[in-house]
């Protein structure tokens, strides 16, 4: 049996297309369920980890069909398609044992060629991270995103209502350097948009997450343990459903990675004082 272990994923063949891992219960969020970003970064070990796959993740795309538990998970892969550069692949994550799907992605995979560069975007004005708080917690208390992640920002939390949603963030691995796992769980890191339209409480969650790593492996190792600014922002929520795009920037203003995300979302039931 084959077993690798970075960023605390441990992964063990059991055949063809077939691994286990076991996630701790550090990476559970606040609903009991495993964090999403911890998904987005099992996902991208796995395929470093499957043999027959060629190049590294340009695109992932999750849906979130259920809620995965800590403990014990099974992890499947396909191959759907290999062309001479790009490849597409299909991954699941269930509980151990089980025949229902929790999270469902694909992964297309990429040998990056040299190609002229071009830009348009721009990396937004803000201040430096070392001149920012960090809103730390005690060690102990961590979990899920604070477990991967240092966070500074400017913005109070929870925000109150507002009529914006647009946010700088920056944001270091606690851990170890940048790679592809930590640049892909990252973006699902940011508070949910529809707490600054409506602030809290909110119960909320994600229904799917596509993110785009434009940055190659090499440009991401480049960065080493130093921070990356994230830019986030909502652009309409209703009937229950509210999106997200963001922006992941190198200090240097070179644009890592996009992304996008569908939340679902309710107002918590606020309980009346005794």
């Amino acid at each position: 049996m084959m077993e690798t272990d970075t960023h605390t994923m441990t992964l063990a063949a059991a055949g063809p297309g077939r691994w286990t891992t076991v996630a701790g219960p550090e990476w559970r969020n606040m609903g009991g369920g495993l964090w999403g970003g911890y998904a987005i970064g099992l996902c991208v070990r796995v395929m470093e980890a499957e043999a027959e796959a060629a190049g590294e993740p340009l695109s992932i795309t999750l849906t979130y069909a259920a809620a995965l538990p800590a403990g014990e998970l099974d992890i499947r892969t396909r191959r759907l398609r290999q062309g001479g550069s790009i490849g597409v692949w299909e991954v699941e994550l269930r509980p151990a044992g089980a025949e229902e799907v929790g999270v469902h992605a694909i992964v297309t995979m990429a040998r990056r060629p040299d190609t002229p560069r071009f830009a348009f975007a721009r990396m937004p004005d803000a201040p430096p991270p070392e001149s920012l708080p960090s809103p730390d917690s005690p060690i102990g208390s961590r979990h899920f995103g604070a477990q991967a992640f240092e966070r500074r920002t400017a913005e109070r939390f929870p925000p109150a209502p507002s009529s914006n949603s647009h946010t700088l963030t920056w944001v270091r691995a606690r851990q170890g350097s940048w790679d592809k796992a930590l640049l892909g769980m990252v973006t699902d890191n940011s508070p949910p948009r529809a707490l600054y339209a409506l602030g809290p409480p909110i119960n909320n969650t994600t229904l799917s997450l596509t993110v785009y790593l434009h940055a190659t492996a090499r440009e991401i190792a480049e960065i080493g343990d130093d921070y990356l600014l994230i830019e986030c922002e909502g652009r309409v929520g209703g009937g229950g459903a509210a999106d997200e795009r963001s922006s992941y920037w190198r200090r240097d203003g070179r644009l890592l990675a996009t992304s996008e995300q569908l939340a679902w979302y309710r107002e918590a039931r606020r309980e009346p004082p005794e």
